[in-house]
C-alpha cells in the first residue's frame, strides 16, 4: 500500500510519483522478492525509484527537479514492513490512542529535533514546508525502514501532508473513535478540505481482523 506525493511543479510531481508506485509495484511483485528479506525487498524498490525518476529527470529539462514523498507498507506473515522518505505519514491507531511511527524528513521537523523551533510554533507554519528528502530529487535515496507485529484491530493510516497539515492528531482521533472504518476516510479528507484544503490529500487505512 503507497502513498507518493509528487514535489517539482505539477507535472514533474505527477510523473515522479507514478513513476515510484510503478517502480515498487514491479520490485515488489517480481518472483523472486520472496527470496529476500522484506526489508531488502524495500530498500530496493526505493533505490530503483529513485534512479528511474531521477534519470528521466536528467533526460527531460521540464522534469528537472523533480521527486516524491513516498510512505508505503509490506506485509508479509503476521508482519507489516513500512518505509518513508518525505512528509507522507503512517500512523497507527489502537481504539482509543493514535500514534505517528513514521518520522517527517522536513525542515520543520530538523528544526524542532535540534530545538531551534516548538511544535506549537511549527503549527503556525502549516503549509509553508519544505521537504529534506525526496525519491528521485537525488539519484540514491536512503528510507527509513521499521517493521511492526501485527494485532487484530490494528489500524494503520497512510496520508499526505495535505491531511497531515490541515489536521491535528487529535482531531483525527477523534474521528477514528465515532467513525466506522468503512467511513473514516471520507471523513478525515472532507474535515481536511474543510480547514482550507490547500494541498491534495490522500489517505489509506488498512485494518487488521482475525478471520
Amino acid at each position: 500500500f503507497i502513498v507518493a506525493d509528487g514535489v517539482g511543479g505539477h507535472f514533474g510531481g505527477e510523473v515522479a510519483s507514478a513513476l515510484a508506485v510503478e517502480t515498487v509495484r514491479e520490485v515488489v511483485s517480481h518472483p523472486k522478492a520472496a527470496d529476500f528479506r522484506p526489508r531488502d525487498v524495500l530498500a530496493q524498490a526505493y533505490e530503483e525509484a529513485s534512479h528511474r525518476i531521477y534519470d528521466r529527470a536528467t533526460q527531460e529539462p521540464k522534469l528537472n527537479g523533480m521527486g516524491t514523498t513516498m510512505v508505503l507498507s509490506y506485509v508479509r506473515d503476521n508482519k507489516i514492513y513500512i518505509a518513508n522518505v518525505g512528509d507522507s505519514r503512517c500512523y497507527l491507531y489502537r481504539k482509543p490512542f493514535l500514534w505517528q511511527i513514521t518520522e517527517d524528513h522536513s525542515l520543520i521537523n530538523e528544526q524542532i529535533r535540534l530545538g531551534m523551533m516548538s511544535e506549537e510554533q511549527a503549527k503556525k507554519l502549516i503549509g509553508k514546508n519544505v521537504i529534506t528528502r525526496s525519491v528521485g530529487f537525488e539519484r540514491d535515496v536512503f528510507p527509513d525502514l521499521l517493521e511492526r507485529e501485527i494485532f487484530s484491530g490494528d489500524t494503520f493510516i497512510f496520508c499526505s501532508d495535505g491531511l497531515s497539515g490541515m489536521i491535528p492528531d487529535a482531531e483525527m482521533c477523534n474521528i477514528l473513535n465515532v467513525s466506522p472504518i468503512e467511513k473514516a476516510a471520507p471523513l478525515l479528507i472532507q474535515r481536511a478540505l474543510d480547514h482550507g484544503g490547500d494541498d491534495n490529500v490522500t489517505v489509506i487505512l488498512i485494518q487488521f481482523q482475525e478471520p
